[in-house]
């Protein structure tokens, strides 16, 4: 008897996550917890490292609830990376309308991942350089402070790339083997 690879039927691995990809799933929400508590604190009405005078426009209703949407909206898309080393990132929770309970299709959770990891690479990829801009509305110690409460945010673009792509690799689908 020889073995041979068909193209069909195939069957999605259901290997566990290597452990390097659950650390990183697991970082990824810790990565933007300090630039999120640092915006909670201005929302509280701590000065934060602006200037008095700078610190007026953060008073406003509309800039507290902007600055604390913002904060729980981006750590609650960071939690979702967990979903990528999970059970739940595999079969979606039955407590969610209409589709709690089945399987989550590979691609439907890759593509948004793999564009978000895309998205928060551009987006966070100048942050090394936050000291060499000037920040006229800042003390001096409040620049320092806000530079290195932000440099975590530069890995939440990588880290999510690569536990996507373990993901991917996990659930892709494979050939299965027949036997003649």
């Amino acid at each position: 008897m020889s073995t041979q690879v068909t193209d069909t039927p195939t069957v999605n691995s259901i290997a566990p996550p290597p452990r390097w990809a659950i650390w990183a799933a697991h970082l990824t929400a810790l990565v933007v917890l300090p630039s999120g508590l640092w915006r909670i604190a201005l929302v509280l009405g701590y000065t934060a490292g602006y200037r008095d005078a700078n610190f007026a426009e953060f008073e406003t209703l509309g800039a507290k609830i902007w600055m604390l949407t913002l904060s729980v909206v981006c750590e609650l898309l960071a939690f979702l990376t967990i979903g990528l080393v999970r059970p739940w990132g595999e079969v979606a929770p039955r407590w969610i309308p209409l589709i709690g309970g089945r399987s989550v299709r590979p691609m439907a959770a890759v593509v948004p991942a793999a564009l978000g990891a895309a998205a928060l690479t551009w987006l966070w990829s100048d942050i090394p350089w936050w000291w060499t801009y000037p920040h006229d509305d800042m003390t001096a110690t409040g620049s320092l402070v806000v530079g290195i409460l932000y440099q975590p945010l530069f890995l939440w673009g990588p880290l999510l790339a690569a536990v996507t792509v373990s993901y991917y690799r996990r659930r892709r689908p494979v050939p299965s083997r027949g036997i003649d």
